[in-house]
């Protein structure tokens, strides 16, 4: 299996599983806002996105987005997206595509990287944790819906 950033070149595969990434967290299937949104992304790099190509099949994608730590005056990343194709679920994709995260959030100096996942999602909370991922005991963590 091969890890690396998304092109240009891959966008067609990457959107329908990106569309497929949103259906599953209860939305409509839109395949053409899907692509639309992810060429926005790789032609302003205000997002990284690593797939994982296996035997010429795209398997699944990772999406970070940067941030800062005021306090610690470094980066930091959010893990905000992470898909794996049906097809290739249990066979470690996932878990090569957060290492690769990982590594890169190390390569840029960043100070931690930070995700958030539904609370029913039981298996992915067991990747993250298996991974060395840890809950926050020490902030809440609040939104403001728009």
């Amino acid at each position: 299996m091969k890890i690396g950033f998304a092109t240009a070149d891959q966008l067609e595969a990457l959107a329908e599983l990106f569309d497929q990434y949103r259906v599953f967290y209860g939305q409509s299937t839109d395949r053409s806002a899907a692509q639309a949104f992810l060429q926005a992304r790789l032609e302003k790099q205000d997002s990284k996105i690593f797939v994982a190509i296996e035997n010429g099949e795209m398997a699944g994608f990772t999406q970070l987005y940067p941030s800062f730590s005021s306090v610690s005056m470094r980066p930091i990343w959010i893990l905000n997206d992470l898909f794996v194709s049906p097809a290739f679920r249990r066979m470690g994709v996932a878990q090569q595509l957060m290492n690769s995260a990982a590594n890169y959030a190390r390569e840029t100096s960043a100070i931690r990287l930070e995700l958030a996942t539904q609370i029913t999602n039981r298996s992915a909370q067991s990747l993250y944790e298996s991974l060395g991922y840890v809950k926050d005991q020490e902030f809440y963590h609040y939104s403001l819906a728009l």
